[in-house]
């Protein structure tokens, strides 16, 4: 809980949405849960106006649902769910990969290699300490993955990109929670990954990244 005292209101409505949207990721917003403004905004903070607000900037990445007639709720998070974010994923960043191995440059090249080497300290970190470094690590995922479709030159991509991600980050915690994290073979295909994308074997690296996303199905 915390009180907001801030005139900027997007300031206001991005930590709002920020704040939610972590307690939806950890599962401390459950599934299907109806988000009513009052509530959030006692537990919360800040205006109903900025409540509602951040709460269509969650429904826009798909974490919240909003209709007309019942309001605000927290998208589901079944198996079907997770599924179908994994799959678009895979199509999504195996095509970002592919046009960025064919217009990165040197610097495109750089950010895999320091993104990857900041992933593997996370992982490491996480492995040790799953609750206070679950966020960072994550993070890093983010920053990785990103990385390798940077140079795609698509923003459409890029943005669906990150929407997938968003949404899948519940799922992503879930499992670390639960143990289900297998961080050896981490280690082996995000290496594959980096090794074969900055040496421009488009089919292995697509074929690398396409597996490891494609793991977190099962």
């Amino acid at each position: 809980m915390f009180s907001l005292f801030n005139d900027d209101e997007g300031t206001v409505v991005g930590l709002l949405a920020e704040r939610v949207r972590q307690d939806i990721s950890f599962g401390e917003l459950a599934p299907d849960t109806k988000l009513k403004i009052e509530e959030l905004r006692r537990a919360y903070g800040g205006s109903a106006h900025s409540i509602r607000e951040a709460l269509m900037i969650l429904a826009a990445e798909g974490l919240v649902e909003a209709t007309a007639q019942k309001g605000f709720r927290v998208t589901s998070a079944t198996q079907a769910d997770l599924e179908d974010i994994t799959r678009l994923r895979a199509e999504i960043e195996s095509l970002g990969l592919h046009w960025s191995m064919e217009k990165g440059d040197v610097e495109w090249e750089g950010n895999i290699i320091a993104s990857h080497h900041a992933l593997t300290r996370a992982e490491a970190a996480v492995e040790a300490d799953p609750i206070e470094q679950a966020l960072d690590w994550d993070d890093a995922n983010r920053a990785f993955h990103s990385a390798l479709i940077a140079s795609c030159e698509s923003r459409g991509l890029l943005e669906i990109q990150n929407r997938l991600f968003i949404q899948g980050r519940r799922f992503r915690l879930a499992a670390l929670r639960e143990g289900q994290i297998d961080f050896a073979e981490n280690k082996r295909a995000l290496a594959d990954i980096m090794e074969h994308s900055i040496s421009r074997n488009a089919k292995e690296a697509v074929k690398a990244l396409r597996t490891h996303i494609m793991r977190q199905c099962t």
